[in-house]
């Protein structure tokens, strides 16, 4: 039992990057999808039960804008990517550069964004 003490300790200094990465590791490792009770409430609401408020969001550049470098510098800051694939990441219109994370995280991402420049947007 401490076992899971420690582990839970441990994964609550993780930041939503970092959380989001290891889902993304899960996923690929025991071949499941997290997305899954998702989908499950999804075709609930559709039956006419409740709908349930969105609760992850992805972070996606519509345009960089005219501060690329700024953009770029930010982007580095909430992912783990290196220059080029920071850069990359600007240069492409639509990619997300934060996935599946809370509302706030995601309004804080997009907030530092738009202030370097770049025209951003909640999926």
């Amino acid at each position: 039992m401490s076992d899971l003490a420690k582990l839970v300790e441990e994964l609550g200094k993780l930041s939503v990057v970092e959380a989001a990465e290891l889902v993304k590791m899960l996923e690929e490792e025991w071949g499941v999808s997290a997305a899954a009770p998702v989908a499950v409430a999804a075709a609930g609401a559709a039956a006419g039960e409740p709908v349930e408020e969105k609760t992850e969001f992805d972070v996606v550049i519509k345009e960089t804008g005219p501060k690329k470098i700024e953009v770029i510098k930010v982007i580095r800051q909430l992912t783990s990517l290196g220059l080029k694939e920071a850069k990359e990441m600007a240069e492409t219109a639509g990619a997300k550069v934060v996935e599946q994370t809370g509302k706030d995280a995601a309004e804080e991402a997009k907030k530092k964004l738009e202030e370097a420049g770049a025209v951003v947007e909640l999926a």
